[in-house]
């Protein structure tokens, strides 16, 4: 057992980079101290290490890489190629349903298998053999999303249907070529074996936020194009995460967008924005112009959170998910409250709350929410009548508090105590 962990150890060195690695690596060093604790029997020399070694906060000290997008108009081309541009994207979703079916019915192939015989299942289609490869591996991945987004409720899984407005290429159909001298244009995409010799170039105009990529990392030879613009993915090494340990808790809201565990709110207008959409009609230009408003505000704050706390090492957050959930059914909450929080984008926020964090190479972690608002920080007290609208009073201590920075606390709290948070600490006010 004792040159078993020693192994672990050097071998945990060797190949750090691998993630699949590191958790089973992981899971057995768990699974052999659960049976310690068990059985009472000490463990072998070297174990201490390698579970420390193992632990997330040591782990994340290494280095690791991030893909970041951005999007290129194809305002500048012809009408013309607009045009066959449609018609292709078109003819690929036609396909890519025919491969959906296909698949749904039959069972999803790996893409490693996808040989002649299943590449010509469509029949009636002018698109190149390479094309229609690319299509059925984006059918596959399509399926595989539909069962994965949905696996916790079988009951709402059905096929997916691809509506002919994108396709995600590689280098295979799609190229990147640099300006020509006299060119006015940056760069231009070439489009090649797409099928019934169709040939598409299109001038492209770089911008300051790809121009900042591109500073950071590498382009990817991979594309989403759609009829109005194509998207680039840069691969970004942003360096080794934080060795610190200090660490906040946020608690995401309508009233306030990032409430922390140091008492300090964030996006108190977020609540502005979610009544603006709501005043608009469903599907109009004002509510499309409302909802990029407020996902570009909640850019802002995810940007004002990590500036303001610069020294933090860990940001711990709520597991928020499927929040309407049969509250219509139940009669939970009222429709200006379903509505609400339909509009909120509460998956968006916390997206660009990780991404930010992730630039900045600090850890982000989440929690249960159940009775984050509800529970006294300083007692313990657990009760759905110590929170009324924005107030906390604990009626058992008296603690009284905003609800939304109590329940950041609480989320902070629930971290800490937790298996992963012993090395780290509260972020103190005074280090701001």
């Amino acid at each position: 057992m004792k040159t078993y962990f020693n192994f672990l150890l050097i071998l945990s060195f060797l190949v750090y980079r691998s993630s699949s690695l590191y958790s089973i690596l992981f899971r057995r060093t768990h699974c052999y101290e659960r049976i310690n604790r068990e059985s009472k029997v000490n463990p072998p020399a070297g174990f201490s290490l390698c579970r420390s070694l193992l632990a997330p906060s040591r782990f994340f000290l290494f280095f690791m890489k991030l893909i970041r997008s951005t999007k290129c108009s194809l305002k500048f081309a012809t009408a013309s190629k607009k045009q066959q541009l449609t018609n292709v994207l078109s003819e690929y979703g036609k396909v890519c349903n025919v491969f959906i079916e296909h698949f749904w019915n039959n069972g999803t192939p790996p893409k490693s298998q996808l040989l002649k015989d299943i590449v010509d299942i469509p029949k009636e289609t002018w698109l190149s053999a390479r094309l229609r490869k690319v299509a059925a591996r984006e059918a596959i991945d399509m399926i595989m999303s539909v069962k994965e987004r949905w696996k916790d409720h079988p009951e709402k899984i059905t096929m997916p249907i691809h509506k002919g407005r994108r396709m995600y290429v590689s280098c295979t159909i799609a190229e990147l070529h640099n300006k020509k001298e006299s060119s006015e244009f940056d760069a231009w995409l070439h489009l090649a074996s797409i099928g019934n010799e169709v040939i598409l170039n299109f001038p492209l105009k770089f911008h300051k936020h790809l121009n900042k990529l591109a500073q950071q990392g590498q382009r990817l030879n991979s594309y989403i194009i759609t009829d109005k613009y194509v998207q680039l993915a840069y691969e970004i090494e942003p360096g080794p995460k934080r060795s610190g340990h200090r660490a906040i808790g946020i608690d995401t809201g309508i009233n306030a967008l990032a409430s922390t565990s140091t008492g300090h709110q964030f996006g108190l207008d977020i609540k502005a924005c979610v009544e603006r959409i709501k005043g608009c009609s469903h599907g109009s230009r004002g509510q499309k112009t409302a909802r990029r408003a407020m996902k570009q505000r909640m850019d802002e704050v995810a940007k004002e959170v990590l500036d303001h706390f610069n020294q933090v090492d860990l940001i711990v957050v709520e597991q928020l998910k499927n929040l309407n959930y049969k509250t219509k059914l139940k009669r939970r909450l009222s429709k200006n409250i379903r509505r609400s929080i339909g509009t909120w984008a509460y998956r968006y926020w916390l997206r660009r709350l990780e991404e930010r964090c992730e630039t900045n190479r600090v850890s982000f972690r989440s929690v249960f929410p159940a009775y984050t608002s509800q529970r006294c920080p300083c007692c313990g007290h657990t009760d759905r009548g110590n929170r009324s609208g924005t107030v906390f009073k604990c009626q058992k201590c008296g603690h009284t508090d905003n609800a939304d920075k109590n329940a950041g606390l609480n989320i902070l709290d629930r971290f800490l105590t937790g298996p992963y948070g012993a090395g780290y600490k509260p972020y103190e006010v005074n280090f701001v």
